[in-house]
């Protein structure tokens, strides 16, 4: 506040008896004004704390998008392009990976809990089927074709194994099955795993190939041949 300001606050707010303007020096002037504006009645309409925080951090966003417009080739509208091209991007890894539905640290195993039977997984699946469970009898078919081929020593009883490994594994010894092996691994995967959500036709596909594996004659391998002759 300026002297003059001071001394005309002061003149006003400090008067005599009879109501004339009194003359008070320059430093009592200016307190009895400071005094006079911190009450609550000019502060009303203040921004609260809150407000004043959003206010600061919208500047600094602001100082943000100003500086990197200035450096953005184009200017703001070059920034602009830049930002649509990423959200563009970011859009189509959502739209093909699917929402990423993984805990930390979760690990892609085949089955996850205690050993059933081939019939048991496939009993399971067939009751999701038949309340349109789509997601949860893909998922146990897919179980019951792998521990079937377990059964059958098509595939060796193995912990840990994921869908695809045991695709991969039994592609090996049924090559005329092994597309259709790979397929029922995404599939598994993409419902497992990727957020997505199988359908009718999905299932169906995965308990056709589980029965033409039932039929199927696993190839021996060189060292299974040898031992064999």
């Amino acid at each position: 506040m300026s002297t003059t300001g001071g001394v005309r606050t002061a003149r006003l707010l400090i008067r005599a008896g009879d109501d004339v303007p009194v003359d008070t020096p320059r430093i009592p002037a200016r307190e009895a004004a400071e005094r006079e504006l911190s009450k609550p009645m000019y502060h009303e309409n203040d921004p609260n704390l809150l407000q004043r925080a959003l206010n600061r951090f919208w500047d600094w966003v602001g100082s943000i998008f100003d500086a990197a417009s200035g450096a953005a080739p184009g200017g703001p509208l070059g920034l602009l392009v830049l930002i649509l091209v990423v959200i563009g991007l970011v859009t189509a890894l959502w739209w093909r990976l699917g929402t990423p539905q993984r805990t930390p640290g979760s690990v892609d195993t085949l089955f996850d809990d205690g050993p059933r039977s081939a019939s048991e997984h496939r009993a399971a699946a067939e009751k999701h089927a038949t309340a349109g469970r789509w997601n949860q009898a893909v998922q146990e078919r897919m179980r019951a074709i792998v521990r079937s081929l377990e059964e059958r020593v098509v595939l060796d009883p193995r912990p840990g194994r994921t869908a695809d490994e045991a695709a991969d594994e039994a592609g090996r010894s049924l090559p005329d099955h092994a597309d259709g092996l790979r397929a029922s691994a995404r599939e598994f995967d993409d419902v497992t795993y990727g957020g997505r959500t199988a359908d009718r036709q999905a299932y169906l596909r995965l308990r056709d190939l589980d029965v033409e594996l039932e039929r199927a004659k696993p190839r021996l391998t060189g060292a299974a041949q040898g031992a064999a002759e």
